[in-house]
């Protein structure tokens, strides 16, 4: 069987959808930022422990605290998007299911992310 796709496409990975490596790369990028952002989340919730309610409002109005929270939010969350995706593309067989899978997997990680952002900036801003 022939490859159909030019020298230059084959070079850059890119097949037909055009979209090449770039869903893989975006997936082990936030992959190895969740390392270092989750960390800092397992840190930051170790050291709280016996802390008072007061005490950990004092932490997350911290803004350094409260800008790395939201990275870990948008991270984890597009990492979440990218894999349940991947597993939605390999395991659901019928277009249509497969369809409204992905959608539901887009809708519920903008939820979720939106949430979780609301949260922290409603702490990090004293509502």
């Amino acid at each position: 069987m022939t490859d159909m796709r030019t020298p230059l496409n084959i070079v850059r990975g890119l097949g037909s959808a055009k979209e090449g490596t770039d869903h893989f790369w975006k997936q082990r990028l936030t992959a190895v930022a969740n390392v270092f952002l989750i960390s800092f989340f397992v840190i930051l919730v170790i050291s709280m422990q016996g802390s008072t309610h007061g005490e950990l409002i004092e932490t997350l109005r911290n803004p350094l605290v409260s800008i790395v929270l939201l990275l870990v939010i948008l991270s984890g969350v597009f990492h979440m998007k990218l894999g349940m995706q991947v597993i939605i593309e390999d395991y659901v067989h019928g277009e249509g299911i497969k369809f409204l899978s992905l959608m539901a997997n887009t809708f519920f990680c903008v939820f979720i992310g939106f949430g979780c952002i609301f949260a922290v900036l409603k702490i990090g801003f004293g509502g």
